[in-house]
């Protein structure tokens, strides 16, 4: 797998970002949903990797500064004939070397509370996050979980 930093401009990569945003809508209430647009996803403080098997997008990720010590995780998303092949286990990876070789000292993320959501919070568990309070602008809800790593 081919794991680079991606423009947003392709049209497998827009239609992925376009998919998981679509795919919150039908789990969480609107006023729960944290994920990112295209042009959100384009703003300088972020930075997004796409994973590649061949010609074939498998998944996708990205990176927000916080500030100079901590950072977020933002749009893990494998795509759907790539589940189950290790794609996020990969881009996770690749996002906390990234994170170290910028010196954060912690990583951060908000995931959904809601069963849907159990695969992603077991794959953040077993790369040791763990379950914290709220963390930059992000308030107590019922359809969030949030989980932290110190680096």
């Amino acid at each position: 797998m081919y794991i680079k930093i991606d423009d947003l401009t392709g049209h497998q990569v827009i239609s992925l970002v376009k998919e998981h945003l679509h795919s919150m809508t039908l789990m969480s209430p609107p006023e729960s949903i944290h994920a990112l647009g295209l042009e959100r996803l384009r703003k300088p403080e972020i930075t997004f990797w796409s994973a590649w098997e061949g010609d074939e997008l498998a998944g996708c990720g990205a990176l927000k500064e916080l500030d100079s010590r901590h950072g977020e995780i933002k749009s893990m998303r494998t795509s759907a004939s790539h589940l189950r092949k290790g794609v996020a286990k990969q881009v996770l990876q690749h996002i906390l070397e990234e994170a170290g070789k910028r010196g954060y000292e912690r990583l951060s993320l908000e995931t959904g509370s809601m069963a849907s959501f159990e695969p992603a919070r077991k794959l953040y568990e077993s790369f040791g996050f763990q379950y914290c309070e709220p963390f930059a602008d992000y308030v107590e809800d019922p359809n969030s979980v949030f989980m932290t790593k110190k680096l």
